[in-house]
């Protein structure tokens, strides 16, 4: 097992507005992305997720999720108007994006396109994928919810994807259930499994372990580092973004332009929205349980009945929050 103790070969993949928007249903307003591209390009973090590319006539929307949600070309040259450093990111989930949306790489202000799939549906991700790398994007696969998947059907992913002219491939803690040696043998699975094939992680915090998992993954030599600035993400959040600009050792990070963001935006979006480590969230992450049962928990007038929801969670009929 090679151990890096230097962190100097890590990106940061910003999620803030994608993930985040999660909790608020992508309603983030122009200043507030405006500010957290400056930030986050001062800070010297290589990627921001600037929302999802998938279709609003796939998903069925109702038209009242903020535009992070179903990015638009057109709004996004606006919104952004002089590109930096910090280059753009997009994910699209399998049968939920039209290809026709998603514009050649010259004509748009996007440089990755993100993959998200589960593992059963890996040949459907890498023909998607293999799309955006011929219209010129940078590409990963994020195979997501892996703590659920059996051991052949990963083998069967990853033997698939090494075949592939995909860049990057993600190890994704859907539930937030993985622990430090589970990352370390994952880690050494992909990289047995992806010869050829640049790694990256997902993380999130249901066990107050997201930080951790994603450190170990970096020293472990994985490249790519999903994060989000104070930690927002869906119900338990993400790797917080600032952590990793002070923790990991590449000079061109500087920790104290993100402080600023969270000063100026994420500490009133606190108070109106709820994120980070919660007790039906650690139940869900214990119980290796996908989290809406937690979300729909902490969404009714029980919030704070943490034993009702574990001794549901923990019946043979299992609650699912609905």
């Amino acid at each position: 097992m090679t151990v890096h103790n230097q962190t100097n070969h890590c990106k940061i993949v910003d999620c803030t507005i994608r993930d985040g928007g999660l909790v608020n249903n992508w309603d983030f307003s122009v200043e507030f992305v405006q500010d957290l591209y400056e930030s986050l390009n001062a800070s010297g973090v290589e990627y921001m997720e600037v929302g999802y590319k998938n279709s609003p006539k796939l998903l069925k929307s109702e038209g009242t999720e903020g535009p992070w949600r179903f990015l638009d070309d057109d709004f996004l040259r606006k919104v952004i108007g002089e590109k930096k450093r910090t280059k753009l990111s997009a994910l699209v989930d399998v049968g939920r994006v039209d290809e026709a949306d998603v514009l050649m790489r010259s004509e748009s202000m996007l440089d990755l396109i993100r993959v998200a799939c589960y593992a059963r549906d890996t040949a459907k991700a890498i023909e998607l994928a293999t799309l955006f790398h011929e219209r010129g994007y940078e590409t990963t696969i994020n195979i997501m919810a892996l703590s659920g998947v059996m051991d052949n059907e990963l083998n069967e992913a990853l033997a698939m994807i090494n075949d592939s002219p995909i860049d990057v491939v993600y190890i994704v803690d859907s539930f937030g259930s993985l622990d430090p040696d589970d990352m370390r043998y994952l880690v050494e699975k992909f990289r047995r499994a992806l010869k050829n094939k640049r790694l990256g992680v997902h993380t999130h915090n249901n066990l107050q372990l997201a930080f951790a998992n994603t450190l170990t993954a970096a020293q472990l030599g994985v490249e790519f580092l999903d994060a989000s600035v104070y930690g927002m993400g869906r119900a338990a959040g993400n790797t917080p973004t600032e952590l990793l600009l002070a923790k990991l050792t590449r000079p061109e990070y500087s920790l104290r332009p993100v402080l600023g963001m969270i000063e100026k935006h994420m500490i009133k979006l606190r108070e109106k929205e709820e994120w980070g480590y919660l007790i039906p969230d650690m139940i869900t992450g214990t119980l290796d349980e996908h989290p809406r049962s937690a979300m729909g928990w902490r969404a009714s007038d029980k919030r704070d009945q943490f034993t009702d929801f574990y001794d549901k969670m923990t019946t043979p009929e299992v609650f699912h929050g609905k």
